[in-house]
Parts: C-alpha cells; sequence; structure tokens
C-alpha cells in the first residue's frame, strides 16, 4: 500500500522538477532579452549648410551740435535731405527708407554736466535702409564717401547687418540630412560591435544656429553669406 502511494508522489516530483527547470530556462532566457533590449548607441548627425543673406539693414546716423537748437534741428534737416538723395540715387523704393531715432542732447541739463562744453545742444538722427536687396546694399557701402563730401559726418557707423529669414525654407531638408548622418554612425557602431540596428529609442533636435561662413571673428550679421547647422542626437536600440 506504501508502494503504492510513493510511486505517484515519486513521478509528480519529477514532473514538477522538470517544471520548475523549464520555467527557470525561460525566465533566464527573458532576462537574457531584457538586456539586449536595453543595449543602445547614442548618436549625433550633422548637417550644414551655405545661403546667402535674404534681408539687409543699413542705419545710417549724423549729428550736428552747437548752442542754438533750432540752428542745430535744421542742420539735421538739410543732412536727413541729403541722405535721402543720396538713397534714392541709389535706387532705394520709399518703402525700404525709414526714419529712426532721433536724440536731443542738452549739455546744460545733464545731471553730471561737463566743464568747458563745446556746444550746449546735440541732435542725432537716424536713417535706416530695410530692403532684401543685399547687393545693392554691398554697393551703397562702398559709396558712402559720397556723403562725406557732401558734409554728412557718420556716426556709429558698423556697417550693415545682413539676415537670413528663409530658416523654414530649409529646416526639413536639414533635419533629413542629419538625421540620415545619425543613422550612418550608428549602423557603422552596430557592425563594429557585431550587433543589428533596430528601432529609435529617444531623438532630439538641437536648436539651428546661423553663423557666419567664413570663421574670422568678424560678427557673424556683417557677412552676407552664413553658415547654417543643425545637430540631432538620436539613440537606437542594438539587437
Amino acid at each position: 500500500m506504501a508502494d503504492n502511494l510513493i510511486a505517484p508522489a515519486l513521478v509528480g516530483a519529477a514532473v514538477l522538477a522538470v517544471g520548475v527547470a523549464a520555467g527557470g530556462a525561460f525566465v533566464g532566457k527573458g532576462v537574457e532579452n531584457a538586456r539586449v533590449g536595453d543595449r543602445a548607441v547614442t548618436v549625433r548627425g550633422l548637417s550644414e549648410r551655405i545661403v546667402k543673406a535674404d534681408l539687409a539693414v543699413l542705419p545710417l546716423k549724423f549729428a550736428s551740435a552747437g548752442d542754438d537748437l533750432q540752428a542745430v534741428q535744421a542742420d539735421v534737416d538739410a543732412d536727413t535731405a541729403a541722405v535721402r538723395r543720396f538713397l534714392a540715387a541709389q535706387g532705394y523704393q520709399g518703402s525700404e527708407v525709414d526714419l529712426g531715432r532721433l536724440e536731443v542732447t542738452d549739455q546744460y541739463a545733464r545731471e553730471y554736466q561737463q566743464q568747458n562744453v563745446a556746444a550746449r545742444y546735440r541732435v542725432a538722427q537716424t536713417v535706416i535702409v530695410r530692403t532684401t536687396n543685399v547687393d545693392r546694399v554691398q554697393a551703397t557701402t562702398r559709396q558712402l564717401d559720397q556723403l562725406i563730401r557732401q558734409g554728412v559726418v557718420l556716426q556709429d557707423y558698423n556697417g550693415p547687418s545682413y539676415l537670413f529669414t528663409k530658416l523654414n525654407d530649409v529646416r526639413p531638408a536639414m533635419i533629413a540630412e542629419a538625421t540620415a548622418s545619425a543613422r550612418s554612425g550608428a549602423q557603422q557602431f552596430a557592425r563594429d560591435s557585431g550587433s543589428k540596428l533596430g528601432g529609435i529609442r529617444q531623438a532630439t533636435q538641437g536648436s539651428f544656429e546661423i553663423l557666419g561662413r567664413d570663421d574670422v571673428g568678424y560678427d557673424p550679421s556683417s557677412q552676407v553669406f552664413k553658415k547654417v547647422r543643425v545637430v540631432t542626437t538620436i539613440t537606437y536600440r542594438l539587437k
């Protein structure tokens, strides 16, 4: 009777042992796969292209000083008219030329008055050219000596600013280039490590930068040609 009970018990124990062993094997395989799934590589993709500015802003500032405010203002008005005539001769439309800030300084009214002030009043006016004709602005800057010959002395002249405003036109293609560059790097890493490249786990698009084409230490806005750059950071799964 006891032998009859022992036999089924042994069979059951054997079945249980096999089940536990099999279960352990599956668990082990699952951990292995989980670890493989955690393997990843993070790469960066770069896209750069050279573009030409499509907007130019040229501020022309001039001033006059004296003890008679009306006479000083009359001088500034005459310079303003001379600048407008000069710009019209250069081919600018009226809509491309505007008056900027008018500055009037009374030296006697300043909190910290300087000693031996040469002139009581100083009036400064800025005329601003804003145009999409970048080439014309470049030509104009080479002919500003004509204003000097007319007695118009430019103040704080730093040249024009050249801007690129059509970033949306190049954005999609550049993002695609940067993404392709990142994938190419990830594929090379996968081959070198004996892995296969999986899908994207995480992706970050860096901000676009608009730099001067020539890295010569100048203000990028002073350069007509720009370098547009974007860097994407992508994490790929490895399998």
